[in-house]
C-alpha cells in the first residue's frame, strides 16, 4: 500500500509537471500517457525490483527519444535503481548500474540535452539514489545481525539456565538421598532391634521404638527444609525463615543416632577448626553422614572413629570402622569388592544393592575439586577418606 501510494503520487506530480508545457508538446497525450507509465510500476517495486527497474526505464527511454523540449525529473527511475541496490544481490546491482550509465550516456547525445550541467544532474540523482539504497540495505543487514547475535544469547542464556536447573536437581536428589538414606537406615536398625526384644525385654524394646520415633522426626526436619528451598522460603516477621544447612562443626547429632544404634563412634578434631565455604562444608558433613550411614546398614562394626582435620587450604575428613575385614565398593550400580588382608574375599560384607551413596560421595568430592579414598583400613575394617579445599 505505502509503494502504491508512492506511485501514485508520483504519478500525479509528472502529470502536473507536464501541464504547463502542453501546448509546447507534439502528441500531448502520449506524453502524459507516459509520465504515468514511468511511475505505476513502482507498486511492485519491492517484489520484482530489477522487473520494475527495466518497466519504469522503457517509457522514459521512449520520452527522450522523441525529443519533447521538456523532461520531468526521472524520480521514478531513480527510485527503482535505489530500490535494486538495495534489494539485489551484488551481481545484478553491478549489472544494472552498467545498464543504467549507458542509458544517462545515451540519453544525454539526444536533441534538447544541450546544456553541459544536465549529465552532472541526472548522474547526481542516480549517485544518491543508489548511495542510499546501499545504506539501507547495510542497516538492514546490521540490524538482523543484531537480532541473531540477541536470539543467540538468549538461547545462551537459556541454555545456561537449563544446565543451573539441572545441577539443582542433581544437588537436590543428592541431599535426598543422605537424608533418606541416613534416618531410614537407623530406623530399620532399630525396628529390627526392637523386634528381636520385644518377647523378653520390652523396656529396651521401648526405648528402641523411641529411638525410631526421634530419628522419623529428624527426617522430616530434613526433609522440610530441603523441600522448603523448591517451594521458596516461609516468612517470619517480614524475614525468609530457613533452617540452617548442615555443618560438619555440628556432628553431634549424627553421632548420638549411630551411637543409639549400638556403635561406639569416637571424634577426634585435628588442628584449628576455621570458617569453611558453604559448599565444602555441606560436602564434609554430608560424607560423613553416608559414611556412617554405610557402617550401620553394612559392616557389622561395633565402632568408628571419625577425624577431621584442618591444614592451611584443607580440611580432611576420615571415617573408618572395625568391621569384619570385607568391603563392597558400590560406585552407580557395578560394586567391586575386596577384603583387607585377604584376596579370597571370605565373608564380606554386603553391599547395597543398586545404591548410590559413594558414588554420590564421590560426586560431591570433585564438585568441590578434592580427594576421594576408599578402600581397606590398615588396621582393618572400612575407610573412607576425603580431602577437601579449604578456601
Amino acid at each position: 500500500m505505502q509503494d502504491l501510494a508512492l506511485a501514485l503520487a508520483l504519478a500525479v506530480y509528472n502529470v502536473a509537471s507536464l501541464i504547463p508545457e502542453a501546448r509546447q508538446l507534439q502528441l500531448p497525450y502520449v506524453a502524459f500517457l507516459l509520465v504515468v507509465l514511468q511511475a505505476l510500476p513502482l507498486t511492485w517495486r519491492r517484489r520484482w525490483p530489477v522487473a520494475v527497474f527495466f518497466a519504469v526505464g522503457v517509457p522514459r527511454v521512449i520520452y527522450d527519444q522523441l525529443a519533447w523540449s521538456f523532461d520531468p525529473l526521472p524520480l521514478a527511475s531513480a527510485i527503482a535503481y535505489y530500490t535494486v541496490m538495495d534489494r539485489c544481490p551484488t551481481r545484478v546491482r553491478v549489472v544494472i548500474s552498467a545498464v543504467l550509465a549507458f542509458s544517462v550516456i545515451r540519453s544525454q547525445t539526444l536533441p534538447g540535452h544541450n546544456e553541459p550541467y544536465d549529465f552532472f544532474v541526472v548522474a547526481l540523482q542516480f549517485v544518491v539514489a543508489g548511495t542510499l539504497g546501499i545504506l539501507s540495505r547495510t542497516r538492514r543487514a546490521y540490524l538482523q545481525a543484531v537480532e541473531v547475535r540477541a536470539e543467540q544469547a538468549e538461547a545462551e542464556r537459556d541454555r545456561q539456565v537449563a544446565l543451573a536447573a539441572a545441577d539443582e536437581r542433581t544437588r537436590i536428589a543428592r541431599e535426598l538421598h543422605d537424608v533418606v538414606a541416613h534416618h531410614v537406615s537407623l530406623m530399620a536398625v532399630q525396628s529390627e532391634a526392637a523386634a528381636a526384644l520385644l518377647p523378653g525385654r520390652p523396656a529396651e524394646a521401648a526405648k528402641a521404638v523411641d529411638i525410631i520415633g526421634h530419628t522419623a522426626r529428624e527426617a522430616l526436619t530434613e526433609l522440610r527444609r530441603l523441600l522448603g528451598v523448591l517451594r521458596g522460603p516461609a516468612e517470619v516477621n517480614g524475614r525468609a525463615a530457613t533452617a540452617p544447612a548442615p555443618s560438619i562443626s555440628a556432628l553431634d547429632e549424627v553421632l548420638g543416632q549411630v551411637r543409639q544404634a549400638g556403635i561406639h563412634v569416637n571424634l577426634r578434631v585435628e588442628g584449628q577448626p576455621g570458617k569453611l565455604p558453604p559448599g565444602v562444608d555441606l560436602t564434609a558433613y554430608r560424607i560423613v553422614q553416608e559414611a556412617l550411614t554405610n557402617i550401620v546398614k553394612h559392616s557389622g562394626a561395633s565402632e568408628a572413629a571419625v577425624t577431621v582435620s584442618y591444614e592451611p587450604g584443607y580440611v580432611t575428613v576420615s571415617v573408618t570402622d572395625t568391621g569384619n575385614g570385607a568391603v563392597a565398593v558400590t560406585l552407580g550400580r557395578q560394586a567391586r569388592r575386596g577384603r583387607a588382608g585377604s584376596p579370597a574375599g571370605g565373608g564380606a560384607r554386603p553391599a547395597a544393592s543398586g545404591g548410590f551413596g559413594l558414588a554420590g560421595i564421590a560426586e560431591r568430592v570433585a564438585s568441590c575439586g578434592g580427594k576421594l579414598t576408599v578402600g581397606p583400613g590398615e588396621a582393618g575394617g572400612f575407610a573412607v577418606t576425603a580431602r577437601l579445599p579449604a578456601s
